[in-house]
């Protein structure tokens, strides 16, 4: 997926298959992650720290199995961020997305 310039503040996507996220975006501080629909499966939250590289150097931070609304706070500064199904975490139906700043 797409790394957004750091001026974005809004993230979403509607995801429906394994191995699909989020494009990346900039957190430099806080930021909000609604997961909504309704979906079987497992939704990972990512950091990296570098974004020429990010989907080779992504480590997992949060799963989510049902929809929420909640927050994360990035204490390092600067990261980037996305949200999705792992290859073998999605099993049926539309999780929507949005990560704001």
């Amino acid at each position: 997926m797409a790394v957004l310039p750091k001026d974005t503040g809004l993230v979403t996507a509607s995801l429906t298959a394994q191995n699909t996220f989020t494009d990346w975006i900039y957190s430099t501080k806080d930021f909000n992650l609604s997961i909504s629909g309704t979906f079987a499966g497992t939704i990972t939250v990512q950091r990296s720290f570098d974004p020429a590289n990010a989907d080779t150097t992504a480590r997992d931070v949060d799963t989510f199995t049902a929809p929420i609304e909640t927050y994360g706070f990035e204490p390092s500064g600067v990261a980037i961020y996305r949200a999705g199904f792992k290859t073998g975490q999605y099993t049926s139906g539309t999780a929507v997305i949005r990560i704001g700043r």
